[in-house]
């Protein structure tokens, strides 16, 4: 076999290769952008992003800006006014230097760049594509600083937008990285939001490191900061931060590590101090640190990665040494107010975990910290199941069926095995009524419910229609059926298009099913409606002609003879009952408006997801109870924006306030 030829790649080929080992997702794009901004001496950024970012992401600063005759290279690639020579490397001290970070951006979306310098009498507006000025440069009325608009990021470079997560996600991570530019430079003010929607991050410009801490990731953090501070001269080192006391933790730990202002990963460091909580926290149990480094200049090599995430420097040892026993120390002289508990079990004599360190989330005050605040919502702790005899038998239960109704119904619906699935991109759809339904869904929740049920701790079940969740200090008996309800309506919105399926064992013939469904008095069919035959082939004709939009849309498939083979899957490791599946099929022939595309959509969607949230007698006590700890309130918790009827139609009520309870009883 003769050897391959080796060819030197396009230039354009080259461009987008470098593009991408920088710019992998949007939020490295908006870091390196806020950088630029810094450096320029801005102390207002302000961020706006539209779709997490892809469609549109947006920062306008008030710097220095850049120079009208600086427009025309601005975006080509190694063009920087902060580096002249190799040498200079040993002391850079600004963010960027390489001047890859608008370049890359440029190969793979669309740039657009409106500045104004204090020197000049109007601002200019100048377009990029592929490093390359598009267009001509135009004056345009401005103020001072640059503004940046990323449009349609990675139209070019299908693969790396399919393998993003969903928008809302990468909103997220957009998030994470305002969130520590903003707490590390609280001379600047930061604001992120949404299109068209309000402000998610805002801080006030010279604010302080601790405030913008507690603004930004809550009060229960900032009171419970511990600020740690050292100098060596020896190494040359700088160390001042923030760190929880030991009566504070969260279930996933935040760490906000900067070394000479850049905000970095140094895995050594975070060992060590994770190492250092672990002899405080419960296990599973981490801490909120910012830590900020400086070193002399000339000791941090920052060049080792293209998006800068990480530095080498020397005597690196001894510097993650240093800072752990100064952790260490900053958490003995806190320790003096560290509160136990005791729990007593029913029938239990000793008290368990009487040496354990309370989870709750409380500051690390001077004032005295009051019983009815120590809080459990560990899910490692006992269950309300654990009071009472609770088996997976069902007891006295007992469904009557009639005999041709467990006939039919005897196939078994399936679902691949996770060795068998085939990794699915996700496709967006373009359906102008889809995105309709999913902005009314967004512009109906509840911010108060939404913060309420992300937080949520699993209790206990009490039937198959109520559970106890708690949320901070409070007890909700939940009713899980309408919540169930809302929760598939809005999982068929948002991941249209995009759906597994379960298939069933055997096909299921259509008729067969409608006239069990007819036989049922719930259905509401009188004789007055027609002859049964009649009425059977009229559905069953209705959804064999819906059948290619079923299949395409949401992976039901219906065959031409009559069967059905399959449905949606919305949930892992959730198979709806079958024995509702009779008067679903008739409803989407009866109640789906199939004639508007909006309409056809909205009440396909909320049939099927009634369908989808009744929960049978016939399914096992051990069965269901697992389905909805395990599976149903997982998916509420990590999906559901609950609307704002659920705060009036009763689907959640409070029972209990730890501090109510703790006023009705002190006096004992």
């Amino acid at each position: 076999m003769d050897p391959g030829i080796i060819r030197k790649l396009d230039e354009v080929v080259v461009n987008r290769i470098a593009a991408g080992e920088i710019i992998q997702r949007p939020a490295n794009a908006l870091k390196e952008m806020i950088e630029n901004s810094l450096d320029a001496k801005a102390t207002s950024i302000q961020i706006t992003v539209k779709a997490g970012g892809l469609r549109s992401l947006q920062i306008q600063d008030n710097g220095t800006g850049i120079r009208r005759e600086d427009l025309e290279i601005v975006c080509e690639r190694f063009t920087t006014s902060k580096l002249q020579s190799f040498d200079d490397l040993s002391s850079i001290s600004t963010y960027g230097f390489r001047g890859e970070a608008l370049a890359s951006i440029s190969h793979v979306a669309h740039l657009t760049i409106v500045t104004k310098t204090k020197k000049e009498k109007c601002g200019f507006k100048a377009c990029y594509e592929d490093g390359k000025l598009k267009g001509d440069i135009k004056p345009i009325a401005g103020n001072q600083g640059t503004q940046i608009t990323v449009d349609e990021l990675f139209y070019n470079v299908p693969m790396r937008k399919q393998a993003l997560k969903t928008p809302n996600e990468e909103f997220q991570r957009i998030s994470d990285v305002v969130s520590k530019y903003a707490v590390h430079n609280p001379q600047a003010s930061f604001i992120l939001k949404k299109f068209g929607e309000t402000a998610s991050i805002r801080t006030q410009v010279k604010s302080t490191v601790a405030h913008n801490i507690s603004t930004i990731y809550g009060s229960a953090i900032g009171k419970a900061l511990i600020p740690v501070d050292m100098q060596d001269d020896v190494l040359q080192l700088t160390v001042e931060g923030y760190v929880t006391n030991v009566n504070f933790s969260l279930k996933k730990g935040i760490s906000l590590m900067f070394i000479n202002h850049r905000a970095v990963e140094c895995s050594a460091l975070k060992k060590a101090i994770d190492a250092i909580y672990a002899l405080y926290l419960p296990k599973g149990n981490a801490p909120f640190v910012y830590l900020a480094l400086e070193l002399n200049p000339q000791n941090v090599d920052v060049n080792v990665h293209p998006t800068k995430h990480e530095v080498h420097f020397l005597h690196e040892e001894e510097i993650v040494e240093k800072v752990k026993l100064l952790v260490e120390r900053a958490l003995l002289g806190g320790n003096a107010a560290r509160s136990y508990t005791q729990a007593l079990l029913p029938g239990v004599s000793q008290p368990l975990n009487s040496t354990k360190a309370n989870e709750s989330m409380v500051g690390g005050d001077e004032k005295a910290r009051l019983d009815y605040k120590f809080v459990r919502t560990s899910h490692s702790e006992q269950k309300l199941d654990k009071f009472f005899n609770i088996s997976g038998n069902t007891g006295d239960i007992t469904v009557k069926q009639e005999p041709q109704e467990e006939k039919v119904l005897e196939p078994k619906l399936t679902q691949p095995s996770p060795s068998r699935k085939k990794k699915i991109l996700k496709r967006e759809t373009r359906l102008h009524s889809i995105h309709t339904l999913r902005q009314q869904v967004e512009s109906d929740g509840d911010e108060n419910l939404r913060k309420i049920f992300r937080e949520l701790t699993y209790v206990g079940t009490i039937d198959r229609e109520q559970v106890l969740i708690q949320y901070d200090t409070k007890m909700y008996l939940s009713k899980t059926q309408p919540l169930a309800e809302e929760l598939f309506y809005q999982l068929l919105l948002f991941n249209f298009g995009n759906f597994e399926r379960l298939t069933f064992t055997e096909p299921l013939d259509l008729a067969r099913l409608v006239q069990v469904g007819l036989a049922d008095p719930k259905s509401g069919y009188t004789e007055e409606d027609g002859p049964v035959d009649e009425l059977t082939q009229a559905i069953v004709e209705k959804l064999v002609s819906k059948a290619p939009v079923l299949r395409e849309y949401y992976n039901l498939s219906i065959r031409e003879d009559g069967y059905l083979e399959s449905l949606p899957k919305l949930l892992d490791n959730y198979i709806p009952s079958i024995v509702f599946l009779p008067m679903y099929i008739i409803r989407l022939a009866t109640d789906v408006e199939w004639d508007e595309e909006q309409e056809c959509f909205r009440t396909f969607s909320r049939e099927t997801a009634h369908f989808f949230s009744r929960i049978a007698l016939t399914k096992p006590e051990k069965e269901y109870r697992w389905e909805l700890e395990h599976v149903l309130y997982p998916a509420v918790r990590n999906y559901l924006i609950p609307p704002k009827e659920f705060t009036k139609n009763g689907c959640l009520l409070q029972l209990a306030s730890l501090p109510e309870l703790y006023r009705v009883f002190e006096r004992c």
